[in-house]
């Protein structure tokens, strides 16, 4: 979509003027950067729609950058990040995506020994230059190489968050093909894998005049798939597959099978591959042979439209994609035990969205009406505490004015005949010593906390364990948000001991987050699973800063689902009643 490379360009903008101490614009190109990435619909067909006026309209969105976005949407350029980038010819995006690296760093690094890339930072790093230079040092250096390391851990990889939407788009527009009967993702798209490699779309034919009116469904299908907008390249173009690159920098493949062969080859074409090993091998012990063409007794085909057929005739019930890689799903499957996990409409609220209180970019009553939009009965207003200045966090006077006006929106919104509840909580800070931000007597007035590490991340294991486990112990703490620090693509887990970490939760009734943020997506699926099998509750958030992030729930709802988790264990597909009673 338009929406990310723009939001790229703004954020490397904002970091340009950063780097030159410029006050509050890198702000306000952050927040349009991040209002870009996380709008529903693209840009361009907002701008076509409603003209200048609409692009303004954008949260976080004004009349400069407003232009800017035009200009972009005209030319495929902006002169201001153009000469912005003349003026210092580094690659921001690739030197800021090392962890620890910001605008200033990359400022010395290219005034003192001109590195400009992600290969001069890592030449120069292990031919120990970087430890010379004022306000780095050896540890500096040292955490530089390991970030580099991670990055190439990750090479070729693309979040689900940037990859999903374009994949769904893709197949709408496919679909409004007469010629099409069936379509689907498949691969790691469809099993919701945090991160993704390339796109794959099975495809059937409506059945019609014989050989020459496949052959010519076909072409048109294809020829449509090549000339998609985004397309910068085309792989190979066939009768029955079709491969592009879209100007993200990921391919997509699609092809197109026989109706009889559907059912098996989405199975097979949905993976993983582990998980269709075990099924081949479960196949093979009941003389049968599994492949992308069907399932095979003897030489004879048996009928596989559907996915459920493959399952049935190898005699499991069907087994949700998310699930599928072969981490005791086919077991349980056996013996009928596989969990009935959460829906993607079973949130009935979202407990961390941040409102224009702490810098957000949506009103408390703005964010109310986005939820009763989304079917919520109650929403989470859950602002940043005053650690954070950076975030306008909030003290204790602040919040209590806070209280107060949500206290009125709910009388106001009593009167409407779509109802929601609005809870007031608040995202504290976790200091280095366990302790929270913010007095017990102003947190025990909120209706729940939610409580974070931000500062320090590379403490000790053992020191890193107890300070979480220390604001687990306070009474007023009831969630812990995005537990274990990870930034997808860019930054591990900070060390802790999970186990540990789950005993104490399970003691003290503390909630996980299951952070839906498509770069956090924290906890991961196997530690949600953890949870579950200790009896820990958590709670889907998206920790939203503009109402066009809400939809984001939907990668929170996906990791939980593959991390086998049920609505018993995430407390808002609760009532509200429910809810608050836990809260007590």
């Amino acid at each position: 979509m338009t929406n990310n490379e723009l939001a790229k360009i703004f954020y490397e903008i904002a970091s340009y003027l950063e780097m030159d101490d410029v006050p509050f614009k890198p702000q306000a190109y952050e927040k349009a950067a991040l209002s870009l990435e996380t709008l529903s619909k693209d840009a361009r067909e907002i701008y076509k729609d409603g003209g200048e006026k609409a692009i303004e309209e954008i949260p976080g969105v004004g009349k400069s950058i407003a232009e800017k976005i035009i200009e972009y949407l005209k030319t495929g350029k902006i002169k201001y990040y153009r000469d912005l980038k003349k003026k210092m010819p580094v690659k921001m995006g690739e030197l800021t995506a090392v962890e620890g690296i910001g605008p200033k760093m990359v400022r010395d690094l290219w005034k003192y020994l001109k590195i400009k890339d992600l290969k001069d930072l890592e030449k120069a790093a292990k031919a120990g230059k970087i430890r010379k230079l004022p306000n780095f040092g050896e540890k500096s250096e040292q955490n530089i190489l390991e970030g580099i390391e991670f990055l190439k851990r990750s090479h070729g990889r693309f979040l689900l968050g940037e990859i999903l939407p374009e994949a769904k788009r893709i197949v709408e527009s496919l679909k409004t093909l007469k010629e099409i009967e069936n379509i689907s993702p498949a691969g790691s798209v469809r099993r919701m894998k945090e991160t993704i490699g390339d796109v794959d779309i099975l495809i059937t034919l409506k059945k019609g005049g014989g050989s020459a009116f496949a052959k010519a469904s076909a072409d048109k299908i294809m020829n449509f798939f090549v000339s998609l907008p985004g397309v910068i390249k085309t792989w190979g173009k066939g009768a029955t597959k079709s491969s592009v690159r879209l100007r993200q920098g990921f391919d997509v493949d699609i092809r197109v099978v026989p109706n009889e062969f559907y059912g098996s080859a989405l199975q097979y074409f949905t993976g993983s591959k582990e998980h269709n090993v075990a099924l081949r091998i479960l196949a093979i012990e009941k003389k049968l042979k599994l492949n992308e063409y069907g399932v095979f007794r003897a030489k004879k085909k048996l009928p596989t439209k559907t996915e459920e057929d493959v399952y049935k005739i190898i005699g499991l019930p069907w087994i949700e994609p998310e699930l599928r890689e072969n981490q005791g799903e086919i077991e349980a499957a056996q013996k009928n035990e596989l969990p009935k996990i959460i829906g993607y409409n079973d949130i009935l609220g979202d407990l961390h969205c941040h409102s224009n209180w702490d810098g957000g970019g949506d009103s408390i009553e703005e964010i109310a009406e986005a939820a009763i939009k989304m079917g919520y009965q109650y929403i989470g207003i859950a602002d940043h505490t005053k650690f954070l200045r950076i975030e306008h966090g909030l003290d204790e006077k602040q919040l209590l004015k806070q209280r107060q006006e949500i206290q009125k929106i709910n009388s106001k919104i009593q009167n409407l005949k779509s109802k929601i509840h609005i809870l007031q909580g608040c995202e504290a800070n976790i200091m280095p010593d366990g302790s929270i931000d913010i007095k017990d007597e102003a947190l025990a007035k909120l209706n729940y906390v939610i409580a974070g590490v931000h500062s320090q991340l590379k403490m000790p294991k053992e020191k890193m364990t107890e300070r979480i486990i220390r604001a687990m112990r306070n009474p007023n703490v009831d969630i812990i948000s995005h537990p274990t620090g990870r930034l997808l693509q860019k930054r591990d887990e900070y060390e802790i001991d999970f186990d540990k970490i789950l005993k104490v939760a399970k003691e003290t009734k503390t909630i996980l987050e299951i952070n839906s943020y498509p770069d956090r997506l924290d906890l991961k699926d196997t530690n949600i699973r953890k949870a579950k099998e200790a009896g820990v509750k958590m709670a889907i958030n998206t920790d939203a800063h503009s109402i066009d992030q809400l939809h984001v729930i939907e990668f929170g709802i996906a990791q939980a689902r593959r991390g086998w988790a049920e609505k018993k264990d995430i407390i808002n597909c609760w009532p509200l009643e429910k809810l608050l009673n836990f809260f007590k």
